[in-house]
């Protein structure tokens, strides 16, 4: 399955002078864990509620940071048609969570999420076990 068909269309977006309480009350009221920083549909960076929880800990002032200063940089993106697999992968060789979905110049059009890759197949493993209880009268993983 390719990051197209995982990944969200509708991102949360920031400009990079957005300022830390208006991007925690954009992730609040869009309930998500992490906006996509972008200058010209394009991604530039990542702030994530871990980033702004840590910044609250670390910062004398951290209401005066604007996304700029919270962002990581140059964040990781995938194409869209990019398999689950591959995703999988990714994930794992960068350690994050999060992926922006980029066209062929750049621009942004979508996100997807380790989250949603593990859903995705949890579902699959799921429908997998049916065909194999289906196929094995009297198997059941229960009874091992």
């Amino acid at each position: 399955m390719p990051a197209q068909d995982l990944a969200r269309e509708d991102v949360v977006t920031v400009e990079p002078n957005t300022g830390a309480t208006e991007i925690a009350q954009t992730m609040n009221d869009e309930r998500v864990g992490a906006v996509v920083v972008t200058e010209d549909s394009k991604p530039v960076g990542i702030v994530t509620d871990r980033t702004l929880g840590l910044a609250v800990g670390q910062e004398d002032d951290p209401t005066s940071l604007t996304a700029e200063e919270l962002m990581s940089e140059d964040p990781e993106t995938v194409s869209a048609d990019t398999e689950a697999y591959d995703l999988a992968v990714q994930f794992g060789e960068t350690k994050v969570r999060r992926l922006p979905v980029v066209d062929d110049e750049g621009q942004l059009e979508g996100i997807v999420s380790l989250d949603d890759v593990i859903a995705t197949n949890a579902e699959q493993l799921e429908e997998a076990a049916k065909v194999i209880e289906a196929q094995s009268p009297g198997y059941a993983p229960d009874e091992r």
